[in-house]
């Protein structure tokens, strides 16, 4: 369902993107995911005719994988980035991500001064 979704956000982005002139029509879309099984319905249509359960959705992440608009690539959960953003993690994790970012952290030298902003 995410990677659907995902999928039709990115198209539109890209579309967006080539009215401005920042990204021409024939670069594909990679997209990252963390679920394998997701990735194998998407690229394989053998695979694809024996899950007749699967949500009209699928179809049109295999559509524009089949047309090279879209390249899937497997991302192991642990390295998702987004995870900061939607999902409950561990500090260690947090700050892992938030490295990877490079998001920076600012120091404070005294107490005092944390006091006399938060006032201001």
């Amino acid at each position: 369902m995410a990677l659907s979704e995902a999928t039709k956000e990115a198209v539109w982005l890209k579309v967006l993107l080539g009215e401005l002139g920042e990204m021409t029509s024939d670069e594909a879309i990679k997209m990252y995911e963390d679920n394998q099984g997701s990735i194998a319905l998407a690229k394989n249509p053998e695979f694809h005719k024996r899950t007749k359960h699967i949500d009209i959705r699928y179809h049109f992440v295999r559509e524009k994988v089949e047309s090279g608009e879209v390249v899937l690539e497997y991302c192991p959960t642990q390295d998702m980035l987004a995870d900061m953003m939607t999902k409950p993690i561990a500090a260690v994790q947090f700050e892992n991500i938030r490295d990877r970012l490079g998001i920076k952290v600012p120091q404070l030298t005294s107490r005092e001064g944390v006091l006399k902003r938060q006032r201001l």
